[in-house]
């Protein structure tokens, strides 16, 4: 199979309005589990996840936090400039930029542009009763951005307070609501740890603390990473053939521990959501690089696009085998203690559709995705082409859709 000349229209599949739950369910945990295992469907709810389960295993989090991305800003015509920070442009840093004082940038999408041509924008607030004034600048335009400058008067203040006080938490736009003020609970992991998505990875949102002491409990091996979700998880592939897709890059970070870990259970893992899977299937790809080359810099191990099937397309024309997972971790393992590193930054723009080969992931928890989307590619690469079969069943028995809705486990 050539990937890149998949039709996105072949993975449509009508999903009406109502179809798309609105809001959670009051206990997150009492979601419809879907179970596919080896082929066979069955259903559940999800606080019996662990008992589908084998003992000893692996789970794998991301327990990046939802940031107040969506910010707004009134001219004194009355035109009403949506900023919306998609990632940190100075510094570049999450942990720094949420720490800083007085000044800073983010690549934004900025909505009523038209209404904006020149000039700052200004919004006052309260920040523990002491008054804070917010400046947005527009310095240059971007390929797919905005590079905005965000200024402010008060050097006491921390960008994250100003985020807290004048953002608004961006719930997905096809919800096709305003966000309310319990999303910024129910639109947030219960494990939600480090700030910096403007979407959740919504296949987190079903677990509670009673479900991961089950997990516990069944000897359940829990690891975390972080990928920050940007914007371009909603993006649609507008493209007849994905070739001509291009994917988002995404920041991640993943711990010496996890990579130990990993070794530990054979290079096999279950993944909790795909942003969790595009993470983990990354990892073996950054191993390759560094077994060619074990000097590079985390920033040249950025996995593009396309480098996972240049790679089978390679070996496969050389007649040779694919380097070993456990190998690949190795390589990791080896690089980040030869460099003192307790945790890798590096980013990635995998697309994982069919044809793309599992190294890691061999169990995955996810949510139903939507039509003609990269997410319903990567399950259809998990499953072997299998995902209609699943999304009809679905359908057919009353499960809810998309980041509000029910789940599926996946079992090869």
């Amino acid at each position: 199979m050539n990937t890149k000349n998949i039709h996105i229209s072949d993975y449509n599949y009508p999903l009406p309005d109502e179809r798309i739950a609105k809001f959670p369910l009051a206990r997150r945990d009492h979601s419809k589990l879907l179970v596919y295992n080896s082929g066979d469907i069955s259903e559940n709810v999800f606080y019996n996840l662990p008992s589908h389960l084998p003992k000893g295993a692996m789970m794998v989090f991301n327990n990046t936090k939802v940031i107040q991305a969506r910010m707004h800003f009134r001219k004194e015509t009355g035109a009403l400039i949506e900023v919306f920070l998609l990632e940190p442009a100075d510094p570049v840093d999450y942990e720094l930029m949420f720490q800083t004082k007085g000044h800073c940038a983010w690549h934004c999408l900025v909505g009523n542009l038209k209404k904006w041509k020149e000039g700052a924008l200004h919004r006052q607030f309260d920040i523990d009763g002491k008054p804070v004034c917010l400046s947005v600048s527009r310095i240059r335009e971007e390929r797919t951005s905005h590079w905005i400058d965000f200024s402010w008067d008060n050097s006491e203040v921390s960008f994250a307070e100003i985020l807290d006080a004048a953002g608004e938490l961006p719930i997905p736009p096809y919800l096709n609501r305003e966000t309310q003020e319990s999303d910024k609970t129910t639109y947030q992991t219960v494990y939600s740890k480090i700030k910096g998505s403007v979407a959740a990875p919504t296949a987190g949102l079903h677990f509670t603390d009673s479900v991961l002491a089950d997990l516990d409990a069944h000897g359940i091996d829990r690891e975390e990473l972080t990928l920050h979700v940007g914007a371009g998880t909603f993006k649609p592939v507008k493209s007849e053939e994905i070739a001509d897709h291009e994917m988002h890059t995404e920041y991640i970070s993943v711990s010496l521990h996890t990579i130990d870990k990993l070794i530990a259970h054979g290079g096999k893992t279950i993944a909790v959501g795909t942003t969790s899977v595009r993470t983990l299937e990354s990892l073996y790809y950054m191993g390759l690089k560094l077994h060619a080359n074990p000097d590079l810099s985390e920033e040249e191990l950025h996995v593009c696009q396309w480098e996972p099937y240049e790679y089978a397309e390679r070996i496969a024309a050389e007649g040779g085998e694919p380097l070993p997972t456990l190998d690949a971790l190795r390589e990791l393992q080896s690089y980040m203690e030869r460099n003192g590193r307790k945790a890798i930054h590096t980013s990635t723009q995998i697309i994982i559709a069919p044809g793309f080969e599992y190294r890691i992931v061999d169990t995955l928890v996810t949510n139903f995705h939507q039509p003609q989307s990269t997410l319903l590619l990567l399950v259809s690469a998990f499953v072997k082409g299998d995902w209609r079969r699943i999304y009809d069943y679905a359908l057919g028995h009353g499960f809810r859709f998309l980041s509000y809705g029910d789940c599926c486990l996946l079992k090869n």
